[in-house]
């Protein structure tokens, strides 16, 4: 009797996890989770000018068909909608290439994303720079949020959840007609929106010299949930400290009520890209340098926190510091020219010499102090795009900077 209701109980137990595998495996309420398993959750569209709608069945409605409408232009000062859908829905990819490619139009081209009807956009930020390159110039490269092939076009591969719906504009603020924009939006339209989903984000700024002792905000203070996504930052370095070197600035994260000090805070500039000694051009999935031009003084970097991510319950801002260094002795000659610098600490090692102070500036010929490596504050040209996911389909955070300030050429 024990063997048979055993049997029985071994029998039942084998039919409810192939039920619940069967019942999974149609996956009508979620997305699935290998790349062979099929799905009925969602339906995919392709959102371009052959298809402006993304309606089912109505791709290539021009010239019966014929490669109708593949491109289109935006006048000098016009605005573009590429695609404006209703919701639930999540974005996968965004692929766009643009005949003029030159920095004041890669700095003059603005890119506006806006979630469920909102009026302020989420995303309002320049083209070249939300694809992941600043300085208003392309490099070939692939990382896992963006790639640009061969130099000639941009894509992102970033999803972008949205719940009731989603619009997509190009504003031209340049002085020239922009006379060719290819593009498409991948996208799911999807069955339900999930509580956990969170809406995408992106903000531009830049400051052409900063302030000593006062740190850059990559992205101001954000209220909500979310998640710090990461950030491309460009530099113009400052020419008035000839070839010093000027990335040994620390990133810092304020998490969730964070005010004077933060939980998160990097080593350096080339730390948190993960390289070290400098920085140097390379491009990694998470990491990368994708300029730098010591010629020039131009770097352009950024670091992705996907593996490591980067949560948030109530608010979150992230900085980076300005600060050089170089041979003391190098140091002083710079004092000397009159360059605008507060020497912080020298580092004979093992030991750093702790010699900053709020209202005084050290004598660095103060005999007691090595002739060693010495890091100070410093002013330079600095932009930042950060990248995170909110809990709410509008932020708080300033409007774009006037065309004027986003030109390359100013300082």
């Amino acid at each position: 009797m024990k063997i048979r209701l055993l049997y029985v109980l071994i029998i039942t137990l084998l039919y409810s996890c192939n039920s619940g595998r069967n019942e999974s495996s149609s996956h009508s309420g979620r997305m699935p989770s290998a790349i062979y398993e099929y799905s009925d959750f969602s339906e995919p569209r392709w959102v371009s000018f052959e298809n402006i709608s993304g309606s089912k069945g109505g791709g290539g409605f021009e010239n019966n068909g014929a490669k109708g409408h593949p491109c289109d232009s935006i006048a000098a000062g016009a605005t573009k909608t590429l695609l404006n859908i209703k919701g639930p829905g999540i974005i996968n990819r965004m692929w766009i290439t643009i005949s003029d490619r030159s920095p004041e139009m890669l700095r003059s081209l603005v890119l506006k994303i806006y979630w469920d009807n909102e009026t302020k956009p989420a995303v309002n930020v320049p083209f070249g720079d939300f694809f992941g390159i600043g300085l208003g110039k392309t490099a070939v490269y692939e990382n896992a949020l963006f790639a640009n092939p061969e130099g000639r076009s941009f894509n992102s591969f970033v999803q972008m959840p949205f719940r009731e719906a989603a619009k997509i504009e190009l504003v031209n603020e340049s002085d020239k007609d922009l006379l060719m924009i290819f593009y498409d939006v991948d996208l799911q339209l999807i069955k339900q929106w999930d509580e956990n989903y969170l809406y995408f984000h992106s903000y531009w700024h830049r400051d052409t010299a900063t302030k000593l002792a006062e740190d850059f905000e990559i992205m101001p203070g954000v209220k909500g949930k979310g998640r710090f996504l990461g950030t491309n930052i460009s530099i113009n370095a400052n020419p008035e400290y000839k070839d010093c070197w000027w990335g040994e600035g620390e990133v810092k994260m304020y998490l969730d009520g964070d005010r004077d000090l933060p939980t998160l805070v990097g080593s350096g500039t080339e730390d948190y890209i993960g390289t070290a000694w400098g920085q140097g051009q390379f491009f990694n999935k998470y990491t990368g340098c994708l300029i730098a031009d010591s010629k020039n003084l131009q770097w352009a970097f950024y670091r992705y926190h996907i593996i490591d991510p980067v949560y948030f319950k109530t608010d979150c801002r992230v900085t980076i510091q300005q600060i050089g260094g170089n041979n003391k002795d190098i140091v002083i000659g710079l004092q000397k020219q009159k360059a605008d610098l507060i020497p912080i600490t020298v580092h004979q090692a093992p030991l750093f010499i702790h010699i900053y102070k709020k209202d005084s500036i050290v004598d660095l010929n103060d005999p007691k102090l090595p002739n060693a490596w010495t890091n100070f504050y410093r002013s330079d040209d600095v932009a930042a795009t950060s990248y995170f996911y909110l809990d709410k389909a509008a932020n708080e955070l300033p409007d774009l900077q006037a065309r004027s300030l986003r030109n390359i050429n100013t300082r």
